[in-house]
C-alpha cells in the first residue's frame, strides 16, 4: 500500500507530552505571571507566523521533487511540521485557561503567595532562595519552581519566620522561611526580583 494513504501518527492527540510539558493538577487553574504569559503568546505567534510558514514552504519545495518515500527534506519538514502544529495546540490550550496573576500586586512581603521569592534554611543551616512561579513559565535551573512542586506547596501562605514542614523521600524536613519579595509595583510584567540574599 501506498505511503500516501497511510495516516501519519507520531502521537498526534497527546499535546501534553510537548517538549516534557507538566500536567496540570486535576481541577486546578494554570497560574502563570504577565511575563510568562507574554513569553508563551510570543511563542505562539512565532511559531504561527514564522516558523511553520517557512516550514510549509519547505515540505511544499521538498514534495514537488518527485518520490516522497526517500525525500529527507520531505519527511523531515513533514515530521518537524507535525511536532509544530501539537507544540500550536498545546501553547493555544494552556494560554486559553490560563490565569494571570500579577505578583506586584501582592500587599506586603510577609506571607508566601504565587510569584513570590522566598529564602528559606533547612535545619543544617543551609539557605535556598526559590521563586514560586507557574507551571509553563519555571525554570528550575534557575531557581523558579511551579507552585504545584512539594517545596513550593510547603512554602504557600507561610509567613516570615513560620517553620513549615516538607515530605521528601527521607521522610519530613523542617525549613525554616527567612525572607519573602515580590516584584516592585511599577514592574508589572516583570520577572520578580531575588531577595537580596539570593543576589
Amino acid at each position: 500500500m501506498s505511503k500516501a494513504f497511510t495516516k501519519e501518527t507520531d502521537h498526534d492527540d497527546d499535546d501534553d507530552a510537548t517538549a516534557g510539558a507538566a500536567p496540570l493538577p486535576a481541577g486546578g487553574k494554570n497560574y502563570i505571571t504577565p511575563a510568562g504569559h507574554a513569553r508563551l503568546r510570543a511563542e505562539l505567534l512565532h511559531l504561527l507566523d514564522v516558523e511553520r510558514p517557512r516550514v510549509v514552504e519547505v515540505v511544499h519545495w521538498a514534495a514537488s521533487n518527485g518520490d516522497r518515500s526517500e525525500n529527507g527534506d520531505y519527511l523531515y519538514g513533514k515530521k518537524r511540521l507535525r511536532e509544530i502544529d501539537r507544540r500550536i495546540r498545546f501553547l493555544g490550550k494552556r494560554l486559553e485557561i490560563a490565569v494571570v496573576v500579577d505578583p506586584a500586586l501582592q500587599h506586603g512581603s510577609e506571607q508566601v503567595f504565587f510569584g513570590a521569592s522566598v529564602v528559606f534554611a533547612r535545619a543544617d543551616g543551609s539557605q535556598t532562595c526559590v521563586t514560586i512561579l507557574g507551571i509553563d513559565e519555571a525554570e528550575p535551573s534557575l531557581g523558579q519552581i511551579s507552585w504545584v512542586a512539594p517545596v513550593a506547596q510547603a512554602l504557600l501562605k507561610a509567613r516570615v519566620g513560620d517553620e513549615v514542614r516538607l515530605r521528601t523521600p527521607a521522610g519530613w524536613e523542617l525549613l525554616e522561611v527567612i525572607e519573602v519579595s515580590y516584584p516592585a509595583a511599577g514592574a508589572a510584567g516583570a520577572a520578580p526580583a531575588p531577595p537580596p540574599a539570593c543576589a
